[in-house]
């Protein structure tokens, strides 16, 4: 393995992460109307659909709302079990970060966001709370404290 980084130098960036939903039409509203995502592409195949929102702020960055499994050819007992997981909140969702925790939770609580945790302040430097999404996924969102 070649070690030496002088000759050239990348960066690697995040661009998309995606988080499965079983109602794309609930998870837009909630990630669009409640969080102020704006939504970026609609796309069906297959049967399927995928919707991707971001931040404004963020115009690199997408959360992709994909199918439990987004696979066309997946065996019916594997999409069984992917939307059994993801019925019991046992898929990972996504940290945001945000500058007014207080306020970010006051607004999606007030749109109807199932609240997990209400603020409060973390030994390890952060002020956060969490929602479960329309389909689940738990969703944090982090303040630094400083």
């Amino acid at each position: 393995m070649n070690t030496d980084t002088s000759h050239t130098s990348h960066t690697i960036n995040l661009a998309q992460c995606f988080i499965a939903v079983d109602d794309h039409d609930k998870a837009l509203a909630f990630y669009r109307d409640a969080l102020g995502l704006e939504v970026r592409k609609d796309v069906s195949f297959e049967g399927m659909r995928w919707v991707t929102v971001g931040s404004p702020a963020q115009p690199d960055v997408e959360i992709v709302l994909e199918p439990p499994l987004a696979d066309p050819n997946a065996p019916a007992a594997d999409r069984q079990a992917a939307a059994e997981l993801l019925a019991k909140g046992m898929l990972r969702g996504v940290n945001f970060r945000t500058d007014d925790v207080d306020a970010t939770f006051e607004r999606v609580r007030a749109a109807g966001g199932d609240v997990l945790q209400e603020p409060m302040d973390q030994p390890y430097g952060t002020r956060d709370c969490a929602f479960r999404d329309p389909a689940g996924n738990m969703l944090r969102f982090s303040q630094p404290r400083g």
